[in-house]
């Protein structure tokens, strides 16, 4: 599968896991949640403490989510990606978006030997519809630079 595929199936599921927001709202893990909830994605943070992120209810896990998510948000440092894409992997999740600055070569080895589909490298918020304008303009950019996935 090319990675705009990856890409074109990924955003075509309406509920999502999400690994990587934070209590204090300050991370892009927070950006993420905010933008797909406001673009009709039902999404599913994940946080081991907290109770709630900007008014979602949390899951501990992806083994305590209420629904079988299409795929999971990674944003989260490198070295604990491979852990979650290990338990996305043992949870039955099948696809795995590893947000610039998550992946690592490790998890992404791991999602492609055990038949995951994996996004890295890319922007989500460039691909989840209707983009805000600096994702917009990023995108525009990456175009003409050749840089998007095909």
């Amino acid at each position: 599968m090319t990675m705009k595929a990856a890409v074109d199936d990924f955003m075509a599921q309406r509920t999502l896991a999400l690994v990587g927001a934070s209590e204090s709202g300050k991370k892009f893990g927070n950006a993420v949640l905010k933008t797909l909830s406001a673009q009709g994605y039902r999404v599913l943070p994940v946080h081991r403490s907290a109770p709630e992120i900007d008014g979602h209810a949390t899951y501990r896990s992806l083994g305590d989510l209420p629904a079988s998510p299409g795929g999971v948000v990674v944003v989260v440092p490198p070295a604990e990606a491979l852990q979650v894409v290990q338990d996305a992997a043992a949870h039955g999740i099948t696809r795995v978006w590893l947000q610039q600055g998550a992946g690592s070569p490790d998890a992404i080895a791991f999602c492609e030997g055990h038949g995951m589909q994996v996004v890295h490298g890319e922007c989500i918020l460039m691909f989840a519809e209707p983009a805000a304008f600096a994702h917009r303009a990023h995108r525009f950019v990456w175009k003409l630079l050749g840089k998007l996935p095909h």
